[in-house]
């Protein structure tokens, strides 16, 4: 799947993000980058939770998330699981943004 396909799905699936949750989204960036740090990395998180921040946040970098094109692709098998593994990716790690952790995330099928 090219590049241009796989980040049309990822904006697909922030599309399914319920608004009322997107305007609550402050100060973050997600990316589609081709090759993930780590073998079996499908999205990653790094910021600041909105659930940790404070008076004192202000004047930081965008909290920032990646999705890993090539580490999606390689655990797929059809388009279809493409497209949802992707969604759940995108939403497991925009859950992080809203201060969710993995254990609940699992808990919840994401």
């Amino acid at each position: 799947m090219s590049r241009e396909a796989f980040e049309d799905l990822v904006g697909e699936a922030l599309d399914t993000i319920p608004p009322e949750l997107t305007a609550r989204m402050r100060n973050v960036v997600i990316v589609v980058e081709d090759d993930a740090p780590e073998r079996g990395l499908l999205g990653l998180y790094q910021g600041v939770p909105l659930t940790e921040r404070g008076d004192w946040y202000g004047g930081v970098l965008p909290d920032h998330i990646s999705i890993y094109r090539r580490e999606i692709l390689r655990i797929c098998d059809t388009p279809d699981d493409v497209v949802a593994e992707v969604r759940i990716t995108v939403v497991h790690e925009i859950a992080h943004h809203f201060g969710i952790d993995d254990d609940r995330l699992h808990e919840l099928g994401y």
